[in-house]
Order: structure tokens, then C-alpha cells, then sequence
């Protein structure tokens, strides 16, 4: 009994040196260095003209800069039209800085600084969006191409992505120009002309800036915003994505005789065989990891959320596993911590009573960083085995970004703007879409992606959904965020 007493006791201390180490790890616990904008003054609040920016951002909603699957139903003379509008709504901007023409109808203006030593700073808007679905012209509120001024917000497709942005860069850039600002860092405003299709014209911004010899201190495109209700402590967080996942669709094809609906082979053909190696596929999902920028995301909110939180994540080490799991509960959460699969399409037969000669399936993964194109073949090649089917990519992946830094001066900079502009906490996080900046990495230190706009979690359905619409003050926010930004790096 004597040696049980002393176990027990023994057990017992042990508990309470680690409850002791767990509460002191909780209450001690802090932010990350991301979280630290010291040495950065942020300029002053901008003067902006809503009603008249409202306007301007309906009149470019109305242009149907539409980029389909199939380019031949592109309206080219679309994108001259809104060219023409920047040009006669912003001629203090197109006075100050030069305009290049690119592939895509891709355009990049220059605003040359006083001080050629210092690296240019760059942010970027694309033109393009997004078709509406046939048939759900009818759920919107207003046209999905009025640009509807109703209920204080412009309504219609782009009205945020992305048109938002570039108007409210230059509805800065105009403000400032008037004013006879002098940046003594070189601005540069490079807008895509083909973002939604995955198309060349920001390659085509890359080339053109590295022939130029550009390095970039920093390149700010869309991406992430102000969250209303985080997950994380569930209160307003700035969220600025550090890094975006790669992207890659495999075509998986699985060939078979063909012939008759009414004599099927015996494993009844290539659409079976093509059917086990998706399933085999999708059921090797990646493992969850709490690291990376998802992860750095967590952590830099964690002062601020539910003790249970807190604990767990200054606990890393304890509760790591519970941790990921957690967070990884809803697809949202996992698309942060993983590599993820998506079968999205399948072709067959021409006709129902025909056995196809091949059956094709497509499969998008969105690679997280650590993972690479060359690590999801063979996960997908070990997956599938044995089974006859063909594994190739539907066309070049593009490869995770690089990692931003969240100690540099661009860091501090573009954190302690948003931070004075929305009054939030600011972290970083992964972006799990894919944007035009992926291909301004060779010619910038760090590349970040934000959007200065206040949005709850639901709000985010609209963008490439019904009823997408650009508050007033979500505008104005844009507007002052941009002038600010563009004073504060420099002046």
C-alpha cells in the first residue's frame, strides 16, 4: 500500500507541475513577431471623395471586362472601353506616371520617385472578372452589370474583385497627384488583363519589369481582407496573406475497349477502373500540419481568443495534435494546414448506351507550401498502384509561392497601414486562391495580398457568387488605406 501511496503521489505532482507549466505557458503567452509594426509612423487619414469614387467604380462595373473559359467569347473592346474611362476619370494620375500597354491588355504605369536608389514599391488590381451564371440574373438585388448605387454599396460583378482595388488605387494616386505629391520611391501600378483565366498578362508585367531591372521592395495585390468574425478569437482581424498556394489540375485517364452498353466486360470497362483510381486518390488526402502561414495566422490571434485556444496554442506541445484537428475541422480551416484534392470533372461516353474507349477525370489540388507538383505526382502515382490509368497534369502547375517575411519593412509597413485603417489586430495567413502577384515573385523581395475591406465570413459568398457589392465605407476604407500606404512607404 505504502509503494501505491507514493505512485499516486508521486503521479500527483507530476499533474500538478504540469497543470503549473501549462497555465504559466497560457498567461505568458504572446504574439508572435508579426505582430510588432514599432519604428513605422503611418501617414495622415486621406481626404476622399466617396460619392464621386462611388460613381466612378459603377461606371467600371458596367463595363463587361468578362473573361470566359473559351477567349473567343471575350468582347476586347470591352477592356479599351474601361482603359478609356481610367484615362478621363484620373488625368492627374495619367499625368504623373507613364502607361505601358501589355499581352492581355495588361497595363503597368510607372510613377517615377526622386530617389532612384531606393527598390519601387508595386500594387496591382486586374481588370477582368468573372462571367455571371446563366440563369441567376434573376437572384441578384440589382443587374449584376448596372452598378446599381442602392443601400449604400455599388452593386455588380468586379464591384470587389477587382475592380474595388483598382479604382481605389487610383482614386489615391489622383488625390495625391493634385496635391503635387513627389514619392521619392518609385510607384508601380501594374493591372492584369487576364486574372480569372490564369492567363499571360502579369507574366508578361514580370518580363516587362525584369527588363527593366526591377526589384520590387514590395508587391501588395488581392488576396486576403479585414474579418469581421475570425475563427480564430472570433473579433476584426486584418489578414494579410504572406504566401498562396500552388495550383495543378491531374487529368487522369483510364482507356478501355468501348463497344455496346449491352455486353460489358466483366469489370464493366474504363469508367469503373477510372472510378476506383478517383477514390483512391481522393481517400490519400494529405496529412494535416499546424505550421506554415495558416499556422502563424493562429497563433498571432491567440492572445486574443477563448482561454481554451490560447492554451492550446501557447501548448503547442502538448496539444499540438488537438490543435490541428481543431482547426482543421472545417474545409476552411484545413485548405490552411494541407495540400488539398478536388475532383471537379468527369467525361465518358458520348451516349448513355455506349461504353466509352476512354474515360477522363480532372482533379485540382491546391498545394500548400512544403508540397511541390513533383511530391503530389507521386502521392497520386502510389495512390492509384496498379490500376491502368494515365496520370498527367492538364497543363504546367504552378508551384506554392515563396513565403513572405513578417519582420521586413514592407512587413511593417503594409501591417501598420492596415492596422491604422481598420483598427484591428493584423496577422498573416495563407491564401488558398490563386492571384496575379504569384508571378511578380522574381522580381520583389516580398509579395503580400490584401484588400483593406471589412467582411464577414458569410460575405465572403459573394465574390464570384450573387449580389456582389462594394460598401461606401468598405470604398472609402480602400481609397484612404491606398493614399496612406503610398505616403507612408514614400515619403
Amino acid at each position: 500500500m505504502r509503494i501505491l501511496g507514493r505512485i499516486a503521489l508521486g503521479f500527483l505532482a507530476v499533474l500538478v507541475v504540469l497543470v503549473a507549466v501549462v497555465l504559466v505557458r497560457t498567461f505568458t503567452f504572446k504574439a508572435p513577431a508579426s505582430g510588432d509594426v514599432g519604428g513605422i509612423k503611418v501617414a495622415a487619414a486621406m481626404p476622399v471623395d466617396v460619392a464621386g469614387a462611388a460613381q466612378r467604380l459603377s461606371q467600371a462595373v458596367q463595363i463587361q471586362t468578362v473573361r470566359h473559359q473559351d477567349r473567343a467569347e471575350d468582347v476586347d473592346a470591352e477592356w479599351t472601353r474601361l482603359h478609356e474611362l481610367l484615362a478621363a476619370s484620373y488625368p492627374a494620375a495619367h499625368a504623373a506616371m507613364t502607361r505601358d500597354e501589355l499581352a492581355s491588355r495588361t497595363l503597368v504605369y510607372t510613377w517615377p520617385g526622386a530617389d532612384k536608389a531606393l527598390a519601387p514599391i508595386v500594387l496591382m488590381a486586374h481588370q477582368d472578372v468573372v462571367p455571371v451564371t446563366p440563369g441567376t440574373e434573376k437572384d441578384w438585388k440589382h443587374p449584376p452589370f448596372g452598378g446599381v448605387i442602392a443601400d449604400g454599396a455599388v452593386w455588380g460583378r468586379g464591384s470587389i474583385d477587382d475592380k474595388g482595388s483598382l479604382i481605389g488605387i487610383f482614386e489615391a494616386v489622383e488625390t495625391l497627384a493634385k496635391q503635387g505629391y513627389r514619392p521619392r520611391r518609385t510607384i508601380i501600378v501594374v493591372s492584369g488583363g487576364d486574372e480569372e483565366v490564369f492567363g499571360q498578362g502579369a507574366r508578361s508585367a514580370a518580363d516587362f519589369l525584369k527588363s527593366r531591372g526591377v526589384k520590387a521592395e514590395f508587391v501588395l495585390d488581392e488576396g486576403m481582407a479585414v474579418l469581421n468574425d475570425n475563427p480564430i478569437s472570433g473579433g476584426k482581424a486584418a489578414i494579410i496573406g504572406t504566401a498562396e498556394k500552388g495550383y495543378g489540375t491531374l487529368r487522369v485517364t483510364a482507356r478501355a475497349t468501348g463497344g455496346h452498353s449491352s455486353a460489358p466486360p466483366a469489370n464493366s470497362g474504363g469508367v469503373v477502373t477510372l472510378s476506383k483510381a478517383i477514390v483512391a486518390i481522393a481517400d490519400d488526402q494529405f496529412p494535416l500540419a499546424f505550421r506554415g502561414p495558416g499556422a502563424e495566422m493562429v497563433k498571432t490571434l491567440a492572445p486574443d481568443a477563448p482561454f481554451a485556444v490560447r492554451m492550446a496554442v501557447a501548448n503547442e506541445w502538448l496539444f499540438g495534435g488537438l490543435l490541428t484537428k481543431q482547426v482543421g475541422a472545417t474545409p476552411t480551416g484545413a485548405g490552411l494546414l494541407h495540400t488539398t484534392i478536388a475532383p471537379t470533372m468527369l467525361k465518358g461516353s458520348p451516349k448513355e448506351n455506349v461504353l466509352p474507349q476512354d474515360a477522363t477525370a480532372w482533379i485540382n489540388y491546391r498545394i500548400a507550401p512544403g508540397d511541390t507538383s513533383d511530391t503530389v505526382m507521386k502521392r497520386a502515382k502510389a495512390a492509384v498502384g496498379d490500376l491502368p490509368v494515365e496520370l498527367a497534369w492538364n497543363a504546367a502547375p504552378n508551384e506554392p509561392s515563396p513565403v513572405s517575411s513578417t519582420s521586413s519593412w514592407s512587413w511593417r509597413v503594409l501591417a501598420a497601414t492596415a492596422g491604422a485603417v481598420s483598427g484591428a489586430p493584423v496577422a498573416p495567413s495563407l491564401v488558398t486562391a490563386g492571384t496575379d502577384s504569384r508571378f511578380l515573385t522574381p522580381v520583389a523581395k516580398d509579395v503580400y495580398r490584401f484588400q483593406p475591406v471589412e467582411f464577414s465570413l458569410k460575405d465572403v459568398e459573394m465574390i464570384h457568387g450573387t449580389n456582389e457589392h462594394m460598401t461606401l465605407k468598405n470604398l472609402e476604407k480602400m481609397v484612404d488605406f491606398y493614399g496612406r500606404l503610398i505616403v507612408t512607404a514614400t515619403q
